[in-house]
């Protein structure tokens, strides 16, 4: 089976996020609005066992994260996709490295840029087109995220939740 942790923003965040992705992201019916902490990845239900125990481990060293979502970015011209981008803090790195440490399972698709998409799968003009009006509207928010999410993949190709756990460390 299929599976990934994320962070989901508070609902305001979401709200925003969703008010691009309903016409911009063909996935907006298959997962909410997310930070993506480690890419999907197969694992066996023993497997998931030690992960959450892993994940429940990491949980309780590391504090709530506060992030900022400053701009509206993109990864052309690698994909089409636009994001709003997470500044990102040595907590957030820290905690995401130590997620890829401990849970080695899948491979490392991308260098980490902590993001949430809100838009994708566009061609090049579509995407030049929409980048430079989203980039003009900007966005700003301040958001703490007090918990993460170990999600598995339906057979219809949406997401949902395995286990959560709450963040309630110092770090």
């Amino acid at each position: 089976m299929k599976y990934g942790i994320v962070a989901f923003p508070s609902k305001k965040l979401q709200d925003l996020a969703n008010t691009y992705r309903k016409r911009y992201d063909p996935h907006f019916a298959k997962i909410t609005p997310h930070m993506t902490l480690k890419d999907s990845f197969d694992a066996s239900e023993e497997e998931i066992q030690t992960i959450v125990k892993q994940l429940d481990e990491l949980a309780a060293k590391y504090a709530p994260l506060n992030i900022h979502a400053s701009r509206i970015s993109s990864f052309f011209p690698t994909t089409n996709a636009i994001y709003f981008r997470i500044e990102p803090t040595e907590q957030l790195a820290a905690f995401q490295h130590e997620i890829q440490e401990n849970i080695s399972y899948g491979e490392t698709k991308h260098v980490f840029v902590p993001h949430i998409t809100i838009a994708q799968k566009m061609s090049d003009s579509e995407h030049d087109d929409i980048f430079g009006q989203l980039r003009m509207t900007g966005v700003d928010e301040k958001d703490t995220i007090d918990r993460i999410h170990l999600l598995y993949q339906l057979e219809d190709g949406s997401w949902t939740t395995y286990e959560t756990f709450r963040l309630s460390g110092a770090e």
